[in-house]
């Protein structure tokens, strides 16, 4: 399928209005010309983790709707859809029946046991500790079947979600039949959630073991691109992954640029972030907010561990009420790479920073993606973390329509719905990006295609941006305030 380089938009199925029409109903009403496409976050029935637990891919949970709604969304916007390919739901029925049944289930291939990753006994306290794991805890659960037996399970992220064995026979087949059905209602996009802990081999790290990795992402890339559909690897990690999936050919996600816009406009220096645009990859996505936090191991080597830690400081005094307990384990968050925040609150809820930062994002290359709360410059929603004591839910304010009938009058959501307008319909963007030379406290930003051209001025100090472009019906350069 075609890829248009234009804005997405990322949300959850229930967040933009309560399910699939209303969320169809908000960006019809109020982002059409602002909007191309949209990753939904997972919509299948799920245990656990708000979408990312499925049990089944062949479904839509019933409060979001049907895949009907789906069908006619994608009439008016391109789709991405999520796959977790590293597990399934304990509360699956492939793992319901294998916890039953043990080795008799025709899906106990699917798991990975620790008496099936090494037969002879030998895993070592010292082998586990070399695992990846974004938060501390063990990559494994001990589960009781009914018979009283016990058995250990790779797990590496959460009590519901199970390990599968990626080499088996048995999960290459099912995530076959997954992804053609998923291919078949034609998103854009799927995005393989978590690809990078499938290797999982005891004695090294487990994650993104190579050469494994190139034979996993080739094998998921043959089910789905038969249908023009495009695959979205899912790695938070040092950049240099991003990089390297790049150069194989594989869109990839810009992790990186959070980090590098705070730095950039907390500090009011263009440097770190020049230096990002001119070795990023081309075929990306770009973010600055997701439904996750603002990524930190993401800028390693692109920042000094001073400026990192600078930075980090900083979100946390800007912030706006964000503290470091809703990183904590004391709010069910206690991982080490991210920190929650809204980008907007991150920016001092200045509203010509965030939409210094937000013309940053749409003239980095690639495609933007504006996660949801930040389209409508969302405030840390301190009042929900309260009360759910989950730190990532400052983040995942849920608006219903009224809400955000108001919310789209306020000024900042009107400039940055002209400027997304601006994004998608100017041609240059197609065309080729030049980093003019400035003075350290500004960013000048060229693209040019054809006789299109179109430059975005930041003023790192005052946060006041300028965007100066070709006007091909009056054959005149024109200026407007973004």
């Amino acid at each position: 399928m075609t890829i248009q380089n234009k804005i997405h938009v990322i949300t959850y199925p229930d967040s933009l209005g309560k399910n699939l029409q209303e969320l169809h109903y908000v960006l019809n009403r109020y982002f059409r010309a602002a909007v191309s496409g949209i990753h939904i976050l997972p919509f299948y029935p799920s245990s656990a983790d708000r979408g990312f637990a499925p049990l089944t891919y062949y479904e839509v949970a019933p409060g979001f709707g049907t895949w009907k709604d789906l069908e006619i969304i994608n009439h008016d916007y391109d789709l991405m859809f999520d796959f977790m390919v590293n597990h399934l739901s304990r509360q699956s029925k492939y793992f319901v029946d294998f916890l039953e049944n043990g080795n008799q289930s025709e899906f106990a291939d699917l798991f990975l046991s620790f008496s099936k990753l090494d037969p002879e006994n030998k895993i070592t306290q010292a082998d586990l500790d070399k695992v990846y794991t974004r938060k501390p805890r063990p990559p494994f659960q001990e589960i009781q079947r009914p018979d009283g037996s016990m058995e250990t399970i790779w797990s590496t992220f959460d009590f519901e979600q199970i390990d599968v064995d990626i080499d088996s026979p048995k999960t290459k087949e099912l995530f076959r039949d997954f992804l053609i059905f998923l291919s078949r209602k034609k998103p854009t996009f799927i995005r393989m959630d978590a690809i990078a802990y499938t290797t999982v081999e005891i004695g090294t790290n487990c994650f993104f073991l190579e050469p494994q990795i190139w034979d996993i992402l080739e094998m998921l890339k043959g089910f789905v691109s038969p249908f023009g559909v495009h695959i979205l690897p899912e790695v938070h990690a040092h950049y240099t992954y991003q990089l390297k999936m790049a150069e194989k050919g594989y869109w990839v996600y810009d992790f990186s640029l959070p980090m590098l816009v705070l730095h950039t406009l907390y500090h009011h220096t263009n440097q770190r972030l020049l230096e990002w645009l001119k070795i990023c990859p081309r075929r990306q996505i770009t973010t600055l907010d997701t439904h996750d936090g603002i990524g930190v191991v993401d800028v390693e080597d692109l920042m000094a561990p001073e400026e990192i830690e600078k930075t980090v400081n900083g979100l946390y005094a800007k912030g706006s009420n964000v503290k470091p307990i809703y990183s904590s384990a004391e709010y069910q968050n206690l991982d080490i790479y991210q920190v929650n925040c809204t980008f907007y609150s991150a920016l001092e809820e200045n509203d010509d920073s965030y939409i210094a930062a937000r013309t940053i994002q749409f003239f980095t290359p690639g495609i933007p993606q504006v996660y949801y709360v930040g389209l409508l410059a969302g405030k840390n929603d301190i009042r929900l973390v309260e009360e759910t004591r989950n730190g990532r839910d400052i983040n995942r304010h849920s608006y219903h329509l009224d809400e955000i009938h108001e919310e789209v009058n306020r000024p900042v959501v009107q400039r940055l719905t002209r400027l997304m307008e601006f994004r998608n319909t100017y041609p240059a963007f197609d065309g080729d990006l030049t980093i003019e030379e400035s003075p350290e406290s500004q960013v000048k930003l060229t693209y040019t295609h054809g006789n299109c051209t179109c430059t975005a001025h930041i003023d790192l100090f005052d946060y006041s941006t300028q965007i100066t472009y070709y006007d091909e019906k009056t054959g005149t350069m024109k200026t407007f305030s973004a």
